[in-house]
């Protein structure tokens, strides 16, 4: 009997490769301010303290993830209406320059114009290429393609510490890494020359135009897309709002006198998140979708409340080791994401849905980091005790996940 299973071909294996590539670089994009703020800050503010810095922090954060809500909306639906290749392409060119433009910043809500105008593009990113690689491929790869998009921009962390380690990232040189950040412009050449339009996209929009946004808040798919966004929601407040602020913790730690410090803080974070997007796919196999969100809620809830609760706050290899298991269970839910959130719309509206889901959550996001802000103020300039508070919405996502559909059965 021959195998009746289709070849993969050569337009899919492009279409992989520009998305991870383009989450790569997204991944790099996003870790670039957490080893540069603390620094970058101190230079833009003339010096000040953490309750300055902390303030900036948290609205710089918070702009980013505004920028990047209203990125993956607007992308989203361009990506719905001109197709996946050509939004993806912009979405790209969009957080490459402007990341660079930061490179002259000369205050600090300069930088965070930049961040919030870069993040439109990181917003889009994630739900084109998701969406391009999930209708490009059969269903029997859709969990390792999880993995490897999960894994992906925690890769772009990676990179992103292992320069800051090799050369540390002070007052006076973290300008430079924002030039770096341009780099990925040259991607774009690649995606529009080498890379297979959706041919699943080209088929559902045939014979009419797509209507993305009316027809996710239609009756048929509201609920999917508000559960999606509470589900996000959760995960990103959790990350956004506190655990990105463990490279500053690190540097407040070491009184900035470690610079490499940060950056190894980073790497520990970004390699333990590789690990857990690679699992994540695993658990919602073996547990179901539901049950696989339920299990990395709890278990983020408990990591962090170690970390932040029971440690001393002190850097050093017990500290270490538990931000490596901070980035295994909190970015698990990266390599959950791309195998669930395709799986709540049909392909006509795919990046429209996955993009006001994941997004929306960034807008709440942006409320617990500006959270986090406030918190590290009134406890007189603790992280721990601010990121302890913060990182409890996780057992809330442990039991909202329940109202959500079950759709393991429906591939």
């Amino acid at each position: 009997m021959s195998d009746e299973r289709p070849t993969i071909d050569r337009g899919q294996w492009m279409v992989l490769l520009a998305a991870f590539l383009g989450w790569l670089f997204d991944g790099f994009e996003m870790g670039l301010f957490p080893v540069i703020a603390r620094p970058a800050l101190r230079s833009l503010l003339g010096g000040g303290g953490e309750a300055a810095v902390g303030h900036w922090m948290g609205i710089i954060t918070a702009l980013f993830l505004l920028g990047a809500a209203a990125g993956g909306a607007v992308f989203g639906w361009l990506g719905d209406r001109l197709g996946r290749v050509r939004a993806l392409s912009l979405s790209i060119l969009s957080y490459s320059l402007f990341t660079g433009f930061g490179y002259l910043a000369q205050a600090p809500w300069q930088l965070g114009a930049c961040r919030a105008i870069a993040a439109l593009g990181m917003g889009g990113e994630w739900a084109l290429g998701v969406a391009l690689v999930m209708e490009a491929w059969p269903e029997r790869h859709r969990g390792k393609l999880a993995s490897a998009i999960g894994a992906a921009a925690n890769v772009g962390y990676l990179m992103v510490a292992a320069v800051g380690a090799a050369i540390p990232v002070t007052e006076s040189s973290w300008r430079w890494l924002m030039l770096v950040g341009a780099a990925p412009a040259l991607l774009v050449a690649f995606i529009l020359t080498a890379v297979p339009e959706s041919a699943k996209w080209r088929a559902a929009v045939a014979h009419a135009p797509a209507r993305p946004v009316r027809e996710i808040l239609a009756p048929e798919l509201r609920r999917r897309t508000l559960i999606g966004i509470v589900l996000t929601s959760v995960v990103l407040i959790g990350t956004w709002g506190s655990v990105q602020w463990i490279p500053l913790w690190v540097d407040k730690l070491t009184g900035g006198k470690m610079p490499a410090a940060k950056a190894i803080a980073q790497s520990l974070s970004s390699g333990g998140a590789v690990v857990g997007a690679l699992i994540a796919p695993l658990l919602a196999k073996k547990l179901g979708r539901r049950g696989a969100y339920m299990a990395i809620c709890l278990a983020s809830a408990v990591v962090c409340a170690l970390l932040f609760r029971a440690l001393p706050e002190v850097w050093g290899p017990p500290l270490a080791a538990m931000v490596f298991l901070t980035g295994v269970t909190t970015a698990a839910f990266y390599g959950w994401f791309p195998l669930y959130l395709p799986e709540l719309f049909p392909t006509r509206v795919r990046a429209t849905g996955q993009g006001v889901c994941y997004n929306t959550g960034r807008v709440l996001a942006a409320a617990g980091a500006l959270a986090q802000s406030a918190l590290v103020a009134e406890f007189q300039g603790s992280y721990a005790r601010a990121g302890a508070t913060v990182t409890l919405i996780y057992l809330v996502g442990a039991a909202v996940v329940w109202l959500a559909p079950e759709t393991r059965t429906l591939q």
